[in-house]
């Protein structure tokens, strides 16, 4: 039994004239009445019989007519999703991403992603940036957003010396670089400043981020306190911004975050800009150029 055959049926069935479904079918009578008999002959039924001088379906026809629409409406779906996955338009889309690109480069890309492709099923969990590029380099996911490079030494006029952290044959593409800023409780006397140098913080108490969840972020930032002249006091650690900012707000100690920093309520914390003369932070969106996933793709059409 054949698609062909099916879609012949259904039209005669429709017709209930051979003549007039071999024209819309664009076939000879012939020709199709050869598929209607060999349908019959493949199934051991009969489907339509001549009563009277008129063509009539039989109870088998009947109940097979109802299963066929169904089997092309199914066959038609099944190509149709095939062409979409091909476009990109249907699959699923595995990204990972560090906590800090979740206030504005994450919502800002799927945002924009989901308007264009919204059958697409997005898999998406935080991860570290090491993770992200074993991953990635295991094929694990299809893109990650992390930062590939840490900022050392110091000045913006000479550019971040980098440390590549990204898998040998992982390509990237920088979507963003973001400050460092200082998180101070709502009534600490450094609020009063529109900006502030690392080095007033330096008897202050500090809530960092704990270094097994990024030690890349951690020693960065441990290091430019050193540079500024001091070394950071850490009396909490966290893993999350969220658990660090909710620390800041109970009084716990200040702290340094990479930008952009979540919304916050002003009466409970407070961000400053630093004027010391730091390096941005890149945040990348990678993957690896043998992942031809056609979602994946779109996506990076889109970026």
């Amino acid at each position: 039994m054949e698609l062909r055959q099916l879609r012949s049926f259904v039209v005669v069935a429709e017709e209930m004239n051979v003549g007039r479904a071999a024209v819309r079918l664009h076939l000879t009578q012939p020709s199709l009445s050869r598929q209607i008999a060999a349908l019959e002959h493949d199934l051991g039924v009969e489907l339509f019989a001549r009563v009277k001088r008129r063509f009539v379906m039989t109870a088998a026809g009947e109940t097979f007519l109802a299963e066929a629409r169904d089997l092309l409406r199914r066959a038609d779906e099944a190509v149709r999703a095939a062409q979409r996955t091909q476009r990109g338009e249907l699959g699923t889309l595995r990204l990972r991403f560090v906590q800090s690109a979740t206030f504005e480069a994450l919502p800002r890309l799927l945002g924009a992603f989901r308007r264009a492709y919204p059958e697409v099923v997005l898999d998406l969990e935080s991860s570290t940036t090491l993770r992200q590029t074993e991953a990635l380099r295991d094929g694990r996911i299809d893109v990650g957003l992390l930062r590939p490079t840490a900022p050392s030494g110091g000045g913006k006029q000479a550019g971040p010396t980098t440390v590549v952290r990204l898998a040998p044959g992982l390509s990237s593409r920088v979507v963003a670089e973001d400050p460092l800023v200082a998180v101070l409780p709502a009534g600490h006397r450094l609020t009063r400043r529109k900006r502030l140098r690392l080095a007033e913080l330096a008897d202050e108490p500090f809530v960092f981020y704990s270094r097994p969840s990024g030690p890349t972020v951690h020693d960065t930032i441990v290091g430019f306190c050193r540079a500024a002249g001091f070394t950071p006091r850490i009396e909490q650690e966290a893993a999350d911004v969220q658990t660090i900012i909710s620390l800041v707000t109970a009084g716990l100690g200040v702290s340094l975050l990479i930008g952009p920093t979540p919304p916050s309520n002003p009466d409970a914390v407070v961000y400053r800009e630093l004027s010391d003369d730091l390096p941005p932070w890149q945040l990348s969106v990678a993957w690896s150029p043998d992942n031809r996933s056609p979602v994946l793709a779109r996506f990076l059409e889109l970026l």
